[in-house]
Formats: structure tokens, sequence, C-alpha cells
């Protein structure tokens, strides 16, 4: 099952475990099965912390496996297989389980310890997914820290009928005590947040309680990282407020384009940003949306960030990095029935649809990769482009032309998405050679037509281009004084990872100019 050079790896975390750990099989005669016993004992032969028993009378999934400790029938479960992604899910589980401390935040983990109630956790992943197992080992965590919170990860792709039945279409999916949770990419400190209501009222007010910084930043994606750095570099009070940190990169799997990086993924990419910032003394505020922006009224006074949450934040300069967003489609039906076979990650939700017929919308290099991708699993790919061409690199057209299941159909502009109440079974489309309008019968629709900057919340207050991308100079100064911005929500060309980061990086060094030119307000 597992290569020699994962059992070595295996075995070195392994020695972490501070306290047996038992792991209980359940299992059927399928080859599911099969593959998930052979995988434990794997696991079995590089601790001797490590037991594999089996219990095949237990009414719970099959094929799956509860990661405990002798004598207690709580823990970690996961059903199915848990290799691609939820590999690693599973080690830490198995350390988490035996005793290795977590590295969260203790204030975090004391929030866990202390949530009272019993919260039963179900989640569907997939194996390819690259957003699911953050959620995953989330809860898979909350579930060793508190005894009333359980947790079971479910594989989608063996558990097909339960994934019918529950009517997923894209994943991670998370149910609490049977009834839906959440879908997408969540953290550990946004799943507390959901369930211990007064957390928000809580942080509101640390926040609020909070000094003036000196450069505050808006968005932890490269950009953000980059110009948190070089700020806190300068020896200056910084600090940065993020709706996630790592922003879009979270969704990128492969990453093969920042020089020095040959390749890696969007997730660990993201982490080693943080990282690094984690690095300085740069104060970092994760989970919170900024809502206005107050400028300064007098030359070198502070500037207001207004947050969703209702506290507000000061500084004597701002620099703006909130990236940008997947654009929708805008068509009738769309918004219905999204997250039920409406989708915009290929690589997560592409397993679900495995056999059935998808349309991917948009003909660049994000639609013809999703398409080549989303070949291997489903039965057919319809590509429609609105153009009179693909856009896409010809390498990608190539090989898109080769696969025998692909269709592309191109100068067609999507009108509506169709369904039957409570899932997608259609697409309409209209021939803008002929006007002629035509329908294709499908199950899923996954749209990949470019992005658009997260700035609505400027409106107003800075100039935004008629894209809405926010209006800078070459130093990455907006009009208003002490703000600045930098990435993929500005009107600088190219939106590329590394030259986010670079105008990030810029972006500060600008700041501080003005910081040194400006007085500082009186206390």
């Amino acid at each position: 099952m597992l290569d020699d050079a994962l059992k070595t790896q295996l075995k070195a975390y392994l020695q972490r475990l501070q306290r047996p750990v038992e792991l209980v099989a359940t299992l059927d005669d399928s080859s599911a099965s099969a593959e998930l016993r052979e995988l434990l004992q794997d696991i079995r032969a590089q601790s001797d912390k490590i037991t594999v028993v089996e219990n095949n009378a237990l009414d719970v999934r099959k094929p799956s496996f509860l990661i405990t400790n002798p004598g207690q029938d709580s823990g970690v479960r996961f059903a199915g297989v848990p290799l691609g992604h939820e590999f690693t899910s599973l080690v830490l589980a198995l350390l988490q389980v035996g005793g290795h401390p977590s590295k969260e935040a203790a204030d975090l983990l004391e929030q866990i310890k202390g949530l009272e109630g019993s919260f039963h956790f179900e989640t569907y992943y997939s194996l390819s997914c690259h957003n699911c197992p953050d959620v995953v080992q989330a809860l898979n965590l909350m579930s060793v820290l508190n005894p009333g919170i359980t947790h079971t990860a479910i594989d989608g792709g063996v558990f097909q009928k339960e994934i019918q039945a529950r009517e997923i279409m894209g994943v991670p999916t998370v149910f609490l005590n049977g009834a839906h949770f959440g879908q997408g990419r969540m953290d550990l400190a946004e799943i507390i947040g959901k369930i211990d209501t007064g957390a928000a009222a809580k942080d509101a007010a640390k926040l609020n309680a909070k000094a003036p910084f000196e450069v505050l930043i808006i968005g932890g994606g490269p950009a953000g990282a980059a110009a948190a750095v070089y700020a806190a570099r300068k020896g200056i009070r910084t600090g940065v407020v993020a709706e996630r940190f790592g922003g879009q990169v979270l969704d990128t799997v492969d990453i093969e384009n920042y020089i020095s990086i040959q390749k890696t993924e969007g997730p660990q990419f993201a982490a080693a940003l943080e990282r690094h910032v984690r690095d300085y003394e740069v104060d970092i505020m994760n989970l919170q949306a900024a809502k206005a922006l107050v400028p300064a009224t007098t030359e070198g006074g502070l500037i207001e960030v207004q947050l969703q949450s209702g506290a507000t934040l000061c500084s004597r300069a701002v620099i703006l990095s909130t990236g940008a967003r997947w654009r929708n489609m805008g068509v009738p039906g769309e918004e219905k029935y999204r997250t039920k076979g409406v989708t915009y990650c290929p690589h997560c939700d592409g397993p679900l649809f495995k056999g059935k017929r998808v349309a991917v919308i948009g003909g660049g290099n994000s639609g013809i990769e999703a398409a080549i991708d989303l070949a291997g699993v489903v039965a057919h790919v319809t590509v429609l482009e609105f153009a009179p061409e693909l856009k896409a690199d010809a390498v990608l057209q190539r090989k898109l032309h080769s696969l025998p299941n692909v269709t592309v159909i191109v100068n067609a502009q999507t009108t509506e998405v169709n369904g039957d109440g409570s899932r997608v079974n259609g697409i309409t489309y209209k021939d803008r050679r002929n006007d002629e309008t035509k329908h294709i019968a499908l199950e899923g629709i996954f749209v990949q037509i470019g992005l658009l900057p997260s700035t609505d919340w400027l409106k107003g207050t800075v100039a935004l281009s008629r894209f809405g991308e926010i209006e800078v100079d070459n130093h990455g100064r907006t009009n208003v004084p002490g703000v600045f911005a930098a990435g993929d929500c500005t009107n600088t060309p190219y939106k590329q990872i590394i030259i986010a980061a670079g105008d990030g990086a810029k972006a500060a060094l600008s700041a501080f100019d003005h910081l040194i030119r400006t007085s500082a307000p009186a206390v």
C-alpha cells in the first residue's frame, strides 16, 4: 500500500506518539475494505505504540476505522481510505490522539475545550480536494480535545449513495447533528465561531481596544503578506486584517511559475506566507472582513477601517490588498443551483460527477485545464466559450482536442442554468452567430471565466477603474492620502502571484516613505 519512502517518513512522525493508539476497523468484503486493511497494517508496522483490531459488528459505515486510545470508544473516524490529500489528515489525527500537542493558538484550544453541548460532525471529502484537509483536520482536532464533539470524515467517492441521497455536489460539505452546517474551505477559528455564538462579540471588543497601527494591511494574500514583511522590517507597528490568510492562493492547485520554487501547491504556499509573516511582530487579525474605509480628516491623521464584525481599527497608513474572487456568469439559475451542480473548483468537486455529463464555462487557460482534468473522471465535457475561439495556450488546446469525450462550442453565450428544483439538469445558451437558442442536458457546470476585484466596499472612497480595480500610480498610491493598494485588486496588469508580491513590497516601502514625511497625530 505505502511505498518505502512514505513508510520511512511515517515512522519518523510516529516516533512523536506519547501514548498508545488503537485503530478499530469496521470492514466488509469490498475491495475498499481490503485496501483499508492493508493501509492500517502498514501503519501498525511503523510504531509499536499502534495496534489494529477489527470489529465488523459495529453499526457504522463500512469500510471505516476509529483512531482512539485503548479502552476508549471515541476519537477520530475515517470512512473510506484516506490517501491523496487526506493522508496528511490521517497522520495528524494519529499524532493528536497519541498525545502530540497541536500547534494551533492556545486560546483557540481552550475555546474548543470549553464548548458545551453535543456536536456530531460529518465531513464529505474527495481525495483530490485541496480545500478538504483544512476542514477535516480542524474537526478532527476538535473531536480529540472535547469529548462532546465527534467527527467522521467520509470519502464521497466510496460512499456515492450518501452523496446522492444528501444531494452533495461540492466538497468539503459538513453536516452537524444531521443538518447542513457548511461547505467549502473553513479553518478552525471559523468553525468555532459558527458554533460559539458569543465569539464574534468578544473578538470585536478585542479589536476595538487595539492601539492605532502605523501600517494596516487589508488582505492576507501574496500582496498583503509581502507588504507585512516589508513594513515590519522597518520596525513600525504593522497589522494585517484578512478574511482568510493566503487569499485566493488557497484555491490554487499547482504553482509552477514562482521564481526559485519549481513547484508547490496553493495551500502549502499560503502556509509558507503566513509562517514568514509571523516571523515578525505583525498583528494578524484573521477571519475579519472590511466594510468601510474612512479617510483621515487631517494631514497625517488616522485612517479608520470599519469591519463587518462591528469593530473599527485605526492606522496612519493603509495598504489595500483584498485580491479578487471568481467571476459569476450572472444568468438565471446560477445562484439557485450554486453547490447543487454549479461549482467553481474542478479539482475539489470533479470526483462527485464521476460518470456524468458536465460543462465548463470559459475557454481560457483555467477553463481548458479544468476540462482536461474533468475528462478523466466524467462521462463527457462540453466547453462553452463566448468568443469565436479559445483563448488558452496552444499546448493546452492540443491536449484538449486529443480527448475523445470533450466537445468545444465557441460563440456560445450562456443564458440560463436549468434544474429540477433541487439540482442542475442542463444549460441553455445562445449561438452568437445566428442568435439560435440551444439546450444541453447535463448534471454539472464548472464556471471558469476569470476574476473580479474584491473592492465593492470601497466604492465612493477610492478611485476605481470601470472594471472595479483600484487605480494606483507607480508607487502603489491611491487618490486618498495615506492609502496604498497592491495585487489583484488594482489596475496593475497581469494578475500573477509574483507580481502581487512585488506590488505588496512596493506599497509597503511607499507607505513607510509617506510616514516619515508626515507628522504623527498627537496622542
